[in-house]
């Protein structure tokens, strides 16, 4: 069964989804063996490169994986780990080190080629935080009750939490993960799950009761909840999406968090809006959250460095037409990569002079969540996912 999910997965399938059919099929797995079952196919997915080295074969079979994982990675004696590995023998490994970024982290070597450029001698630190599974956490619903109030809830319901180090309305779940779908506190909406730096990206807004608010990239609307709950749910609070199945989905979650100004946008919204603030939270590469999947990263090619940027910059022109001056836009992504970053910024205030960059959380985001005047948060440094995220002001005097 392993070896089955294991050879789909090899040859490109998501793992979520092997995971899952898999799962499916054999209903009869006792809660040990589904267990036993995800660890084998997430732990081969994420490491096959390094169990490859182990190994001295790029072709290795998934049975032949299992065992270099079980042995060369986890310390499974030998007999026991080619048993459970259906082999008939244990296989020679190599030992030592591995001698690249890419083997030792198990990451395609374009991808730690382009970490190790991006984040210099922090790139082994941060590679190796990409191993290894995010929190769980959860965002309070501020118009509904406090962080402190909610822990006590989810503690009723037998959820134990920790407050988040950088988010005021963060949660993290500590201990086995939840069946938070099951929860009443959930079907209530008095949270959303949501990772500590994305919470950040809503905080930058600085949205406000009673103002002209846009959420420019909605998704499912875990941002403009947040939006919706700083504002009170006052003013007027717009999202706009080009997946329609997403703006009903948000709809929905409005409506479960108690929020009546949501207005959903089917089409781009027209220049000279005049919004207070705009949220650009763009379609990027997404490599700030490959911990999230154990083999995201091999589904992906060199080309998705460059794929987003023209859309990125037609979407902060677009944002910086329909903030009103003196409004403020947020420009951010969930990537380490300059060329969708730093560099797409730098792009817009040179066609924009009307536009500065400001500091972001100036008063209360600590300087250590902050590298060159941008937020810059990611696992190794923060514990969060990789966010980066510009906060840009419209003059007074513009137009």
């Amino acid at each position: 069964m392993v070896s089955d999910a294991l050879a789909r997965i090899l040859s490109g399938d998501p793992a979520e989804r092997v995971l899952d059919r898999t799962l499916r099929s054999h209903r009869e797995l006792s809660r040990e063996g589904r267990q036993a079952l995800k660890e084998a196919v997430f732990n081969v997915g994420l490491w096959r490169r390094r169990l490859a080295f182990l190994l001295g074969a790029e072709d290795a079979a998934p049975s032949q994986l299992l065992f270099a994982l079980l042995h060369g990675l986890a310390g499974v004696p030998a007999p026991e780990a080619a048993a459970w590995s259906g082999l008939d023998a244990p296989l020679p490994l190599n030992t030592g080190e591995p001698p690249s970024l890419a083997l030792r982290a198990s990451l395609p070597d374009w991808l730690a080629d382009h970490f190790a450029r991006e984040l210099g001698p922090e790139a082994e630190d941060f590679c190796a935080h990409l191993n290894v599974p995010g929190p769980i956490t959860l965002r309070v619903n501020p118009a509904r009750l406090s962080r402190e109030a909610l822990a006590a809830r989810l503690a009723s319901e037998g959820v134990s939490t920790r407050p988040g180090t950088w988010s005021p309305l963060a949660l993290h779940v500590d201990g086995p993960r939840p069946n938070l779908y099951a929860l009443e506190s959930l079907r209530e909406g008095l949270f959303e799950v949501q990772d500590e730096g994305s919470q950040l990206l809503g905080l930058l807004v600085e949205a406000r009761p009673g103002e002209t608010v846009l959420d420019l990239c909605a998704g499912a609307g875990g941002k403009t909840l947040h939006l919706g709950a700083a504002m009170e749910d006052k003013g007027r609070l717009m999202a706009y999406d080009p997946d329609a199945e997403r703006l009903d989905r948000l709809q929905q979650r409005s409506s479960r968090a108690g929020l009546t100004r949501v207005q959903v946008l089917r089409t781009l919204p027209a220049p000279g809006l005049g919004a207070d603030r705009v949220l650009a939270d763009v379609p990027c590469s997404e490599l700030g959250s490959l911990r999230r999947g154990p083999d995201l990263r091999f589904r992906l090619t060199p080309d998705v460095l460059s794929r987003f940027t023209t859309t990125q910059r037609d979407i902060l022109a677009r944002a910086g037409d329909v903030v009103r001056p003196g409004g403020r836009v947020v420009y951010a992504t969930c990537t380490v990569n300059h060329a969708e970053n730093q560099d797409v910024v730098s792009n817009f205030l040179r066609s924009r002079p009307d536009f500065r960059s400001i500091r972001p959380g100036s008063g209360w985001l600590p300087d250590t969540c902050i590298q060159d005047g941008f937020l810059l948060v990611t696992p190794h440094r923060h514990g969060t996912d990789g966010f980066f995220a510009a906060v840009l002001e419209r003059s007074e005097s513009a137009g």
